[in-house]
This record gives C-alpha cells, structure tokens and sequence, in this order.
C-alpha cells in the first residue's frame, strides 16, 4: 500500500482502553489536506491495498488509514460484546474523534476530508452531520442511509458463505480476530431491530461538500441510497458507474479517483462553506 510505518494510538472508548491501528500516506506532506479513509463493514486498513495511496498521490495530499474496533489490528470486541442498531452513530460521534484528537489532529482547524465505503461511507455521513465545522468535504462510496432487502438478502449470503466456505480463512489473512470482524457487523445487520435504521433525517444537517459515489450494480444496495442523499444534503453530487458493483474501487478505480480529484479541486479545503438555505 505504500504506507509508512504502520502504527497504534490507544483511545478510552465504553470503558476500556482500545487501541487502533492506523498508518499515515505521505505524512511528509505537512501542508497539504488531510484525507481519512473509512473502511467498510468486513474491511481494516489492510484491504483498501494501494487504493488510498493512488488516491492521495492523485490529490496530492495526505492520507491516514485505520482500522475500526473489531477489524484488522485493532483491538477486536470484548468477549460476548453485541453491536446495537447505534454501532455507526459510536463510530461516528465517538471513535473517530477520539483517534484524531489522539494523533494531534485539530479538526476544526485542518477540516479534513473524509472518504468512506459502505458501512465507512454512513459513518462519514454521520460525522460529517454531527461535526459541521469539522469537515472540509466527504466522498460516499456505497453508503446505506436506510436498510434495504437487498441488503440484508446479501448479508445473509454472506453469513451462509462465512459457514460453509474458507471465507473465514480469507478474512484472517486481514484481521486479527475475524469472527469479531464478521459477527460484529453481520449480526447487527441480520438483526430484526436493525430494520428501521436510518438517517435520512440526520444527514440534512451535513454543509460541506458531498460526492455519493455508486456502482449500477451494486448487490447490497440500490441507487435510492445516493439519490436519497441528494434529495437531503444541498451539496450533493452523484456519480452512478456502470458496470459496477459495491466496491468502485476495485471494480471501477480509475473512474473513481478522475471524479475524486476533479470534485476536491472544485472545493478548496479552507473555503467555509456558505449556509444552507434556510427552508419555510
């Protein structure tokens, strides 16, 4: 991935001392932006592969990539520990913070960006509506602001193939502890109470600028999810890649980096964002 060193920084989160790995991408880029990656629900810092690099050296920024709790090198979830239908709204509003403020990173000052796939794309929304002044753009790469059947039809795919194939065996090549990594997030996503999850009204509070990023073909979630963000948060611009499916960085990346560097040019990070319109 062309990392520097691969780093810890510990963090108290729900009662206990929690360490995350993280590593920085060009860290030597003092002055220029600072981009945070958020991985999906199965991924860690490990799985991104040369994604962020190429995306950071096409910006010319800076990069930090890290594993949530429960993935990757990261202390992985307490023995007998089960993720509530919040589990993006902790990550959100409180892992995240925690890290940065952990490493140095004064967000209200440098505002940086934030680009997350998947259940990271959520959890980017979710910071970027909590902590306004904090971010200088998002980039939402099949992001879930509501659960769908299609969805849950896929997670459950992906619990039978956890049972039955060496899928297992594939997470553990990326994580310390798969079946934290794996239960954590497929459990809560298979659980009835997770039905009603959504934050189609949290999201309005978003002002930076949003690029929502989606594959025509993706298996665990439908255009509405980006289309939906549009319709919420005024700054919003969609790309919609064919031939497509869950993961554009790896099935369209080039595409993808082009739309990244073209959009971030177009929204300087020390430029406030103007305010929204206030609606009758």
């Amino acid at each position: 991935m062309n990392l520097d060193t691969v780093e810890f920084a510990g963090i108290d989160w729900r009662g206990r001392r929690v360490r995350i790995e993280h590593a920085w991408l060009r860290r030597e880029r003092a002055d220029t932006p600072l981009v945070v990656f958020l991985h999906e629900g199965l991924g860690s810092l490990a799985m991104w592969k040369d994604f962020p690099a190429r995306l950071v050296d096409a910006l010319g920024c800076r990069g930090l990539v890290y594993s949530r709790p429960g993935y990757g090198r990261s202390t992985p979830r307490a023995a007998g520990e089960a993720w509530d239908p919040d589990f993006m709204h902790l990550q959100a509003h409180e892992v995240l913070p925690a890290l940065l403020q952990a490493l140095g990173i004064d967000a209200e000052e440098e505002r940086p960006w934030l680009f997350g796939h998947s259940d990271g794309g959520s959890i980017a929304l979710l910071h970027a509506a909590r902590f306004p002044e904090a971010i200088g753009g998002a980039v939402v790469v099949a992001p879930h602001i509501v659960v769908e059947d299609v969805s849950v039809a896929s997670i459950a795919k992906a619990r039978t193939a956890y049972e039955t194939t060496d899928l297992r065996g594939r997470l553990a090549k990326y994580h310390d502890d798969p079946d934290s990594a794996f239960r954590g997030w497929n459990d809560i996503w298979l659980d009835p109470r997770f039905r009603d999850w959504s934050i189609e009204r949290e999201i309005g509070a978003i002002r930076c600028p949003l690029l929502a990023v989606q594959g025509v073909d993706d298996e665990y979630g439908t255009l509405a999810q980006i289309r939906g963000i549009a319709r919420r948060v005024p700054r919003t611009e969609l790309l919609e890649l064919p031939a497509c499916g869950h993961s554009p960085h790896r099935d369209q990346p080039d595409a993808l980096i082009a739309a990244t560097v073209r959009f971030h040019g177009a929204h300087p990070v020390h430029n406030h964002p103007s305010p929204l319109p206030t609606h009758p």
